[in-house]
């Protein structure tokens, strides 16, 4: 097989991954934040099931959760499950593992904020939902963008689980290729990828974080 060849191949696991990158984040970084509001509650019995989501969803590995995801439906319920289904498992089990965590740095973004800006809002004539989106959201972005790049440069790398469920990302066919050919070559190349997508993505945030910076 010519390079050409390889990475032509290779080039359609690079758009996957990049796929599941975007659609996790798409999904778990909203996701997160509502996760986080029920962490919160006063109503402690969504309190109590939002803590313990969140205590499976980090105690548990996600290759372990990407298999229930996609085997669950046959073996729990009877459904027949198609090859097709391995996308939509990937990006629900991936969304849902991400807004765990994604949760627990928004809870400590929000609760890090002094009590005294929310009174602050009310005297002014803020509703609740105005002083969380105007005045305490933007600032929690600001606060919690370190731990938010942490956990997007690890995502990047996590993309390659999919495998688990031989879904035909970045990883897989590159080992698939190396199998085949007997070579370290199709490793390189996925190794150079997944660095430079981090890099790029380290980039992009640190860029953000600096835009956002009040010292500019």
């Amino acid at each position: 097989m010519s390079l050409q060849v390889m990475m032509q191949q290779l080039s359609g696991g690079m758009v996957t991954t990049v796929m599941i990158f975007v659609l996790t984040l798409v999904f778990s970084l909203p996701l997160g934040l509502l996760i986080s509001f029920g962490r919160m509650s006063k109503n402690i019995v969504l309190r109590t099931l939002t803590k313990v989501y969140i205590s499976i969803m980090r105690g548990t590995p996600l290759m372990l959760q990407l298999l229930v995801v996609y085997f669950g439906p046959y073996y729990i319920f009877g459904i027949n499950i198609s090859s097709a289904y391995r996308a939509y498992a990937v990006i629900i089990a991936f969304s849902i593992n991400y807004a765990a965590y994604f949760a627990e740095i928004y809870r400590g973004g929000i609760e890090s904020m002094p009590k005294g800006q929310y009174e602050a809002a009310k005297v002014l004539g803020y509703t609740k939902a105005q002083t969380f989106f105007k005045i305490i959201l933007p600032q929690v972005i600001k606060r919690i963008l370190p731990s938010v790049t942490n956990e997007v440069i690890t995502l990047v790398k996590d993309t390659s689980l999919a495998f688990s469920i031989a879904y035909a990302e970045m990883f897989t066919i590159a080992k698939a290729i190396a199998a085949s050919q007997k070579s370290m070559i199709p490793f390189v190349a996925a190794a150079i990828f997944y660095y430079v997508f981090n890099f790029i993505v380290a980039a992009l945030m640190e860029h953000w974080e600096k835009k956002l910076s009040y010292y500019n």
